[in-house]
């Protein structure tokens, strides 16, 4: 009898140990299974900012500036076709170009300086890594803008139609999701961009010279989309005309 009870209770025993050790690997999958399910689900973060400064040339052979009655190149604080933020043709697209206008300008001086002052600004921008992708435009000015701060992060610049506002939205949070995205784009695509991904309809029109408005969209898996604004550049016009790109150091 009492050797019936002890194997009995043995039994009872190995049967809550087992018991145990079920609950535990439930309980440690579970565990692992919401960890990668939050964080597939993690906040995405899409950066705009327009592209740096560029010079419009003269408008007419030889003839008068459009808006300062002078010969020779201006920049876009002087002459803007009406609709037109990044002055370059009707659209702001980098196909198209007003008469005696080119569809494609370089960044100037100026500009090139603002876009590594904007790598200045981006490059630490998360306390753990940066950015994680860079998309530009065909244009060679929304390019430029993003080469400093993809030669830094050693990032290839990602060339798209950011005038398809449902397609290129979806594809980046489809492809960088959890992920922080700079787009450098035009004037005219910031505000669109913007609302396709639900955030802020009272994005304000770019002016002529807006350069240095940047926008931060967070886009959660389960809550409200956030829209902030920056100034990365405020006051550098004044006390930097010209700021020397930063020289990197050899290793």
């Amino acid at each position: 009898m009492a050797k019936t009870m002890q194997r009995s209770t043995n039994r009872d025993r190995r049967r809550r140990r087992r018991g145990r050790a079920v609950s535990m690997v439930v309980f440690v999958l579970a565990t692992f299974g919401l960890a990668w399910f939050f964080e597939s689900q993690a906040t995405t973060t899409i950066i705009f900012v327009r592209h740096a400064d560029t010079d419009l040339p003269a408008v007419g052979a030889g003839g008068p500036d459009n808006a300062t009655g002078t010969v020779g190149p201006v920049t876009t604080q002087d002459a803007v076709a009406p609709g037109d933020p990044d002055g370059v043709g009707a659209g702001d697209t980098p196909a198209a170009g007003g008469a005696d206008r080119p569809p494609d300008p370089p960044l100037n001086a100026r500009g090139r300086a603002r876009a590594e002052l904007l790598a200045d600004f981006l490059q630490d921008i998360d306390v753990i890594a940066s950015v994680d992708a860079i998309y530009a435009t065909e244009s060679q000015r929304t390019r430029q803008t993003a080469m400093p701060l993809a030669d830094r992060l050693g990032l290839d610049v990602a060339v798209t139609d950011h005038y398809d506002y449902v397609g290129f939205m979806a594809q980046v949070l489809s492809e960088h999701k959890g992920r922080i995205v700079l787009v450098v784009t035009h004037g005219d695509a910031i505000a669109p961009l913007v609302e396709e991904l639900h955030g802020s309809k009272n994005v304000p029109e770019v002016g002529p010279a807006d350069y240095d408005n940047l926008y931060i969209v967070t886009v959660p898996w389960f809550a409200k989309v956030k829209t902030l604004r920056f100034r990365y550049a405020l006051g550098w016009d004044r006390q930097y005309p010209l700021h020397a790109p930063r020289q990197r150091i050899a290793e």
